[in-house]
């Protein structure tokens, strides 16, 4: 049998509204790191941690702070969007998103959901 190796990865490329967007999930052994690009590079760095002070756990509320990058409220709104998507499918695990895009419509955050579960490492 062979080793299982420490941190799975998985990417996919789509084009959304004539953009190029990539899309990279990795599975660390205490978060899931997702990068959003059309820019071909990381972006802004947003950790999104489950609260789980919260009293309903099936609802958990989540916590978000940019890293590095532009701190913008409309980046938190998209930020817990997506990482509430990833951390309910891995079991409320934290993420550290990367976000870096050109195009932030309803449409395209549609079309990055269904390329996260395309990727999907957990």
């Amino acid at each position: 049998m062979a080793p299982q190796p420490g941190v799975r990865s998985r990417q996919t490329e789509k084009t959304i509204n004539g953009i190029s967007t990539q899309v990279v999930c990795t599975e660390f052994s205490n978060y899931i790191f997702v990068v959003l690009t059309q820019y071909g590079k990381i972006g802004t760095l947003v950790s999104v941690t489950p609260d789980t002070r919260s009293g309903d756990i099936s609802l958990p509320m989540y916590t978000t702070r940019v890293l590095l990058g532009k701190d913008e409220p409309l980046t938190h709104v998209y930020a817990k969007n997506v990482a509430a998507f990833v951390s309910q499918e891995s079991g409320n695990r934290p993420v550290l998103l990367g976000l870096s895009l050109k195009d932030n419509s309803a449409e395209t955050m549609k079309n990055v959901k269904d390329m996260i579960k395309a990727c999907q490492v957990w």
